[in-house]
This record gives structure tokens, C-alpha cells and sequence, in this order.
């Protein structure tokens, strides 16, 4: 069983974890990706984050 990849966002002094997830990109690119919404105060956030491994992209020939 592999690990969770989990990434913590802090706004305004509240903080929030997300799961990342492996993702290959449409470009051919791979990385991670992780989605959702977090309340900070009265407002909500919609929260993306892309983690894209430099050089993961497949060379044209």
C-alpha cells in the first residue's frame, strides 16, 4: 500500500489538508494534483493545486 501525499494550505491563520493525487496531464506532463474548498472566516475558497514533475513531458521527435 503506498503513502497518502498530503499538502497543508494556511490562509489567514487557518489550515486545511489535501490529499494529492498522481495525475497525468493531458500536455504528457505527470505530477500531482489536488482539489477542494476551505472556509476561512465567513468566505469559502476554492482551492487547486498542481505539483508538475519538471521534464516529465514525453520529447517530440
Amino acid at each position: 500500500m503506498s503513502e497518502l501525499n498530503i499538502v497543508t494550505v494556511q490562509l489567514n491563520g487557518e489550515k486545511q489538508n489535501f490529499v494529492l493525487n498522481k495525475k497525468d496531464f493531458k500536455t504528457g506532463s505527470r505530477g500531482y494534483h489536488a482539489q477542494g474548498k476551505m472556509q476561512i472566516g465567513e468566505k469559502r475558497y476554492q482551492i487547486n493545486i498542481l505539483c508538475v514533475e519538471i521534464g516529465s513531458k514525453p520529447k517530440d521527435k
